[in-house]
């Protein structure tokens, strides 16, 4: 019998879940969430019906935020998910080298221990793709999205594809 590892599905939160910037107006069938009262106005953009479709995905998600455990109190109601777990990222990331990898990509590889993985975000770039690559024996997405946008019915269909590939 054979021990299928369900992937993991590394998600940001400012860009895919909370799109920002003036190309933003939202879905046409789009009811915005109630909003705590945080003083965050960019919360209005969180679309609740990405939460069922994030769920239904065959993967196990994990915050990949420097929301950290605030993904959970605040963003996890929103999308109608449960907790979650969180990978450990610096609010402040000195991690990042010019014209290296994010200071993501190491913390994500190291975190999937060898898992295959997914990793949504709005900041990936072609050198965090080359790290990734050679420090991580599975297979691993790396999946930009677009942060005026955030996630996308195509975004949500090659995510799943990927997901249920080989």
């Amino acid at each position: 019998m054979i021990d299928f590892v369900r992937p993991l599905l590394f998600l940001d939160v400012d860009g895919p879940l909370i799109p920002f910037g003036p190309t933003w107006h939202g879905r046409p069938d789009r009811v915005p969430p109630p909003v705590p009262d945080t003083g965050n106005p960019l919360l209005a953009r969180v679309e609740p019906a990405d939460g069922p479709r994030l769920a239904a995905l065959p993967c196990e998600l994990v915050w990949a935020t420097t929301w950290q455990d605030d993904a959970n109190e605040t963003i996890a109601p929103l999308l109608g998910l449960p907790d979650l777990p969180v990978v450990d990222i610096p609010e402040h990331d000195d991690g990042d080298v010019p014209g290296g990898p994010h200071g993501k990509a190491p913390l994500l590889v190291d975190w999937a221990a060898g898992r295959p993985f997914a990793w949504v975000d709005d900041e990936i770039a072609e050198a965090d793709r080359a790290w990734v690559a050679v420090h991580h024996p599975e297979r691993a997405l790396l999946y930009r999205v677009d942060p005026g946008r955030g996630l996308t019915d195509a975004d949500f269909a090659a995510l799943d594809a990927w997901l249920r590939g080989p």
